[in-house]
């Protein structure tokens, strides 16, 4: 897929170039498809997921407002990965703290619910990314009142 093609990836301001890249690299699995490390930025991707690091040591361009951590307060994104376990494996291994641990969660859409097996995570500037295994559908379940 052509780097223009995916029409939505976020830019994450790191504090730590170098931290953040080796966080979403050894420990998330990210691929680097490109960097300016004279910038302090990557184009990062998981599994057809994409998002970008930028150091605010190098440029606050686009920070419009005070910045202050954790970054990214009330928004997590939520990646699709095909092996969550495996994943959720490698973050303890190395002793990160997990976030949200490992759980089943069905969520009602119109009359269906989809299933998530999933884990949250802070990246080292506080973002939470929700990596999550797709568990399909099932009928929505009525709850009793």
């Amino acid at each position: 897929m052509d780097i223009k093609e995916i029409p939505l990836t976020p830019e994450l301001k790191c504090d730590d170039y170098q931290t953040s890249l080796e966080f979403y690299k050894d420990v998330l699995g990210f691929d680097v498809l490109y960097n300016r490390e004279e910038e302090g930025f990557a184009m990062l991707e998981h599994q057809g997921a994409r998002l970008m690091i930028d150091s605010l040591a190098v440029c606050d361009r686009f920070v419009d407002g005070e910045i202050k951590k954790p970054y990214g307060q009330g928004v997590s994104m939520q990646i699709l990965t095909t092996d969550v376990q495996g994943l959720y494996d490698k973050v303890s291994s190395v002793n990160w703290d997990i976030f949200l641990e490992m759980e089943e969660k069905w969520y009602r859409a119109d009359d269906i619910e989809v299933g998530n097996k999933q884990f949250l995570v802070q990246d080292p500037d506080g973002y939470v990314l929700r990596f999550y295994e797709d568990l399909g559908d099932r009928p929505c379940v009525e709850s009793e009142v």
